[in-house]
């Protein structure tokens, strides 16, 4: 059963800490978006008011259990990971036209793109403040973590590079987008809490691996999700053309009797076609390919944990993993 952490059979114990935490995190995360001109304050804390999973600050906090979680720069590094995340969607919903961020009118179109802009640099800036009370290592790690975010959207942008195949293309652009920052998010917990240096090798792993396996998910709930159930509309990255690992493994099977199927995939989807091609999918052998796919890579992060020390934490870290990968169920 899953409680307000949103981790199944979670201690209780650990649970209360957990929500503890997250509130200081709030508090602070809110507390550091101010400043002297009313409408950066009103842009930047439009998608915090909004809420969303929170995954990279909850991890955070949970990697910190392995050492001493009381350390308040935790909570100031699990702010700053949640900030950097929102940075970057206010960038994307530039670039991909968005109407609609979790829920509500996407900045871009509530403003317009340079507000948008601004506003991510901003919380750019604001992290860095953050990030430079914490220390010098700190600043390093999230300097190297946004190295990797903005390769990966360039690569996302200029498409594959020769003798890669879109797959592979669309994983490494996967790793560096999704799971570079949920691995430094993991990190950060587990370095500030005094960790030893194996503990912080494994959940760096650890964190990447659940990123990917958090945005595989995602691309399968775009085909599979009951919009009731999952908060998120079927078919919006179909209708939009961007590619899925769901949508590349029909193409590069290349199957002769899904060749109108992979003519409509090429290229973004027509309202008309749209509930068609996602009654295809949903009977489709790629499907299920990819939820295998999904179950091995939950299965690999969950052996990094094999030798880190039994307890409630690394429960809580297996039964998140096994509560991304069934949010595509």
């Amino acid at each position: 059963m899953k409680n307000q952490v949103g981790i199944p059979n979670l201690d209780k114990a650990l649970e209360a800490s957990l929500l503890a935490d997250m509130a200081r995190v709030e508090e602070l995360m809110r507390s550091h978006i101010k400043g002297d001109y009313p409408l950066v304050i009103e842009t930047s804390r439009h998608l915090v008011e909004a809420g969303g999973k929170r995954l990279r600050p909850l991890l955070t906090l949970l990697a910190a259990q392995f050492g001493d979680p009381s350390n308040y720069d935790i909570i100031k590094a699990a702010v700053c990971c949640e900030l950097t995340h929102l940075a970057t969607l206010y960038h994307d919903d530039v670039m991909d036209d968005a109407v609609l961020r979790r829920g509500v009118i996407s900045a871009n179109k509530k403003w317009d793109n340079a507000v948008a802009i601004l506003t991510g640099d901003y919380l750019f800036s604001k992290v860095s403040d953050m990030l430079a009370d914490i220390g010098p290592e700190a600043v390093k790690l999230q300097a190297k973590t946004f190295e990797r975010l903005v390769i990966g959207q360039i690569k996302e942008t200029q498409g594959k590079s020769e003798g890669l195949s879109q797959i592979d293309h669309y994983m490494k652009v996967v790793a560096d987008k999704t799971g570079s920052l949920i691995a430094t998010s993991a990190r950060f917990g587990a370095l500030l809490s005094g960790a030893n240096a194996q503990t912080v090798e494994a959940l760096t792993k650890f964190g990447e691996k659940i990123g990917v396996a958090f945005q595989v998910a995602d691309d399968l709930l775009d085909i599979s999700s009951d919009e009731t159930a999952s908060g998120k509309t079927p078919g919006t990255d179909l209708r939009e053309g961007v590619p899925t690992l769901v949508t590349l493994y029909v193409i590069a099977a290349n199957n002769p009797a899904d060749k109108e199927l992979i003519a409509k995939l090429n290229g973004p989807i027509s309202e008309s076609d749209l509930p068609g091609v996602i009654t295809q999918l949903r009977s489709h052998k790629a499907l299920t390919e990819v939820k295998d796919y999904l179950a091995n890579v939950a299965n690999e992060a969950n052996g990094l944990l094999a030798d880190l020390p039994e307890g409630v934490a690394k429960e809580a870290l297996k039964n998140l993993t096994f509560a991304l990968v069934n949010r595509s169920t």
